[in-house]
């Protein structure tokens, strides 16, 4: 039942959503607003890197590579908020490497290696990383290391933009 005005100043008098209205309207725009592939799980898996560097480069794109542990939460952040979001409206090529995986990935000169192994010897010991590179699996901006919320979009944005400009101007 609403109030009557208040004669004094004349502003009707606030009213407050109920907290089921508001929880129902907060998942209902969160589901309209998350991409496709938002909600993923885990990103296309690193298995050739060789190969997704080549198809990255032909797009004149760096490999956005996500290198994580399995339930981590700034990991999940950085693949559901940035890093899929991207890559489900085709803005990036990516892949995924779980550091403590002892799955086989070719890498760029074509070895065999461990996702374990590849991730120690590009000194991984953060996660989540996120790796820029190059066709021939260099580095074409500075990794971004961990999350930083307040600013990682921002970050993630510059770091393409370099590695975007590495990769044309090595064409």
């Amino acid at each position: 039942m609403m109030r009557p005005l208040n004669p004094i100043t004349a502003i009707p008098p606030i009213r407050r959503p109920s907290f089921r209205l508001a929880a129902v309207l907060l998942l209902t725009t969160a589901t309209l607003a998350s991409p496709a592939g938002a909600g993923t799980a885990h990103l296309p898996r690193a298995t050739d890197l060789a190969t997704h560097t080549a198809e990255a480069a032909r797009r004149g794109e760096p490999l956005v590579v996500l290198v994580s542990l399995p339930d981590c939460g700034y990991c999940d952040t950085v693949r559901k908020s940035y890093l899929g979001p991207q890559a489900a409206a085709g803005e990036i090529a990516v892949r995924e490497i779980d550091m403590t995986a002892d799955t086989p990935l070719r890498d760029t000169d074509g070895t065999m290696t461990t996702a374990r192994a590849w991730a120690r010897a590009h000194q991984v010991r953060v996660a989540p990383t996120v790796l820029f590179l190059d066709r021939d699996g260099k580095q074409a901006a500075s990794p971004l290391r961990g999350l930083q919320p307040d600013f990682y979009g921002a970050y993630l944005e510059q770091a393409l933009g370099q590695a975007r400009a590495a990769v044309a101007a090595s064409h």
